[in-house]
């Protein structure tokens, strides 16, 4: 399945068949021509039309001989390192989920080193804070004691990128995402994963069992928000990124009753009900909502998406793929 351009492409993006890593290669092919950006995955995608019209490349993370012939082969000036698993399911399986996000994050590090890659970017999480966080408008610098297997291997994570960065002078940029939500896939494993299911359930008629309690705020955003922040931030002088571990980033915060609320402005008879299990306790050392002065600052960021207006633009674009 694997195709090589007459020109050397420009952009690799790792982890392109996930819930990140389609949006974004697909964002940076309309930017750049889909000829410049290879997506890599560990498997083909399952939904080949959103990675139609550019180059893919079969690539599991942990190969690091496949991963430096990739790099060599395509010479990229920038890498998107998007593989990771996420917070409920590396609960599961922890050792694996640390070898993984570990081992996979300086692979590519390190094969960025090796065959001088202008620029690095990967993304980190608000799993990085804990329950001794400051809860509310969690800050830049503030306690980050993490104590789930993906926040840890976030925090080391960040730490590792800031240490490349002053070893290496690797021009490496991240964002503490908060929970992601988008219409082009389905969940992938994370706590935060019912703001997507939510909005599925509602289209389909049916009703929504939520595995966290109505009133758990979490600090959340819009797919479309999320793929600008990382684009300006991966376009921004590099003398205006101040921060070499991860830059905070917010756009909205809710709880489960708040978004079906929202969704029942839409769909009146929307059916929610509550059984929270083993995720709702990753929820609550994470925090309510997220102070990201630093990324508006540094690199002018500015979220465009409040929860109403992402829940009639996902409402729609789920009504016309039904």
């Amino acid at each position: 399945m694997a195709t090589t351009p007459a020109e050397p492409a420009t952009i690799l993006v790792i982890g392109a068949c996930g819930q990140l890593g389609l949006e974004l290669t697909e964002a940076l092919r309309q930017r750049y021509g889909a000829a410049q950006v290879i997506a890599a995955d560990v498997r083909p995608p399952q939904q080949p039309e959103l990675l139609q019209g550019g180059p893919f490349e079969l690539l599991d993370v942990l190969d690091r001989a496949r991963l430096f012939t990739l790099v060599q082969q395509y010479r990229p000036r920038q890498i998107y390192h998007l593989v990771a698993m996420l917070s409920a399911t590396a609960e599961k399986h922890p050792q694996l989920a640390w070898k993984l996000n570990m081992d996979g994050l300086l692979n590519v590090l390190d094969a960025a080193v090796e065959h001088q890659v202008a620029q690095v970017y990967w993304p980190s999480s608000i799993a990085v804070f804990g329950p001794d966080t400051p809860r509310d408008n969690t800050p830049q610098l503030t306690v980050m004691n993490p104590n789930t297997v993906y926040g840890i291997s976030k925090l080391a994570g960040e730490q590792w990128c800031e240490w490349y960065h002053k070893k290496y002078g690797l021009d490496v940029r991240s964002l503490r995402y908060p929970g992601l939500i988008g219409y082009k896939s389905l969940p992938g494993g994370g706590t935060t994963d019912y703001a997507v299911d939510i909005y599925h359930k509602a289209v389909a008629g049916e009703n929504f069992e939520c595995f966290l309690q109505e009133d758990t705020e979490l600090p959340m955003m819009y797919m479309p928000d999320a793929l600008r922040a990382t684009l300006d931030l991966m376009h921004a002088p590099a003398e205006q990124i101040k921060v070499r571990s991860s830059y905070n980033l917010s756009g909205m915060s809710f709880s489960p009753q708040e978004i079906a609320a929202s969704i029942r402005r839409h769909v009146p008879d929307f059916a929610v009900s509550y059984r929270p299990d083993q995720r709702q306790q990753i929820a609550d050392s994470w925090p309510n909502s997220i102070d990201d002065a630093q990324a508006r600052q540094d690199w002018g960021w500015q979220p465009e998406f409040d929860l109403d207006k992402m829940t009639a633009d996902m409402l729609a674009h789920l009504a016309v793929s039904v």
